[in-house]
């Protein structure tokens, strides 16, 4: 059953962990769409891992348009945010409305998610008059990070902190339905999801948020050049499992034909569903894969 806002709040209230990944094509959002997760983010982040930039900054909104779309195409049966990219919204109101607009009317996108607060929360303030629901981006925000010191940890000292529970106030404000927070220790974190009225996401910020979002690429030891230190690689946990299916075949030729279940396609689901259980079981993030308080 896809989820809504109303099913995902559910989950918070009951503290059922969420689960969700970023995707950024038709053939991983399939195989996505046959697991059990929860939610899909077209990220930003598509711009390193798929179109080879150094960063998420240079990615435009027709590039994310039609990622967003192969997405949709792929898993018509999950909650997919599109990510608002760099200069897509920052200038004004009616930028950021249009360009939300594009993510529904284009791609058919449930909601959408864009990074800051301050004046970025009347950005969103607006988008969601406009009927489109919002999710926030705080802490390490990587399309704005140079003007923040890089890529490093935020919120272990109390003035970062309460700078955090300020921006959380801002974005509720503004209306809108969930926060992602980005590289905060587990019990910053903790002390940001306990006191929001409003779903908060973590990647690289511990185990006890409302839901966990991973890089699918990551999960998958996809990308080459990099992999921070929040990201488990889920394919060793797997390929036994992956291995033991295709070994009891006796035609692995038919098999594949008949099923397409005999290689990346298959792997991937199975990697996914063990990332949606620890997720479930709150067993990831554990401390090897969390930032030190």
């Amino acid at each position: 059953m896809k989820q809504s806002i109303h099913s995902l709040n559910q989950k918070r209230v009951s503290s059922e962990p969420i689960s969700w990944l970023t995707c950024y094509d038709y053939s991983f959002a399939a195989a996505l769409n046959d697991s059990a997760l929860d939610m899909i983010l077209v990220g930003d982040s598509g711009a390193m891992v798929l179109l080879g930039y150094p960063d998420t900054v240079p990615v435009s909104m027709d590039e994310m348009i039609i990622l967003s779309a192969a997405v949709r195409r792929g898993a018509p049966n999950k909650f997919i945010v599109g990510d608002m990219p760099k200069g897509s919204y920052e200038t004004s109101d009616y930028e950021a409305v249009t360009n939300a607009m594009r993510f529904v009317k284009e791609a058919q996108c449930d909601a959408i998610k864009l990074e800051g607060s301050g004046l970025m929360a009347h950005r969103a303030k607006a988008i969601v008059a406009a009927g489109i629901p919002v999710i926030g981006h705080i802490g390490l925000t990587p399309q704005s990070s140079a003007a923040f010191g890089g890529y490093r940890v935020v919120g272990r000292d109390n003035e970062e902190l309460k700078r955090l529970h300020n921006s959380v106030k801002e974005l509720e404000n503004a209306g809108v339905f969930g926060i992602l927070i980005e590289a905060i220790p587990p019990q910053s974190a903790k002390k940001l999801a306990e006191s929001a009225n409003t779903i908060i996401f973590g990647i690289g910020a511990g185990k006890f948020t409302h839901g966990q979002l991973l890089i699918l690429h990551d999960l998958l030891g996809l990308y080459p050049n990099f992999r921070p230190k929040f990201a488990k690689n889920y394919i060793p946990a797997v390929v036994s499992q992956f291995l033991t299916r295709i070994n009891s075949e006796q035609d692995l030729i038919a098999y594949g034909r008949a099923t397409r279940k005999d290689g990346l396609y298959e792997l991937t689901r199975l990697a996914v569903e063990a990332y949606v259980s620890e997720v479930k079981l709150r067993l990831f993030p554990n401390e090897a894969y969390s930032y030190k308080d």
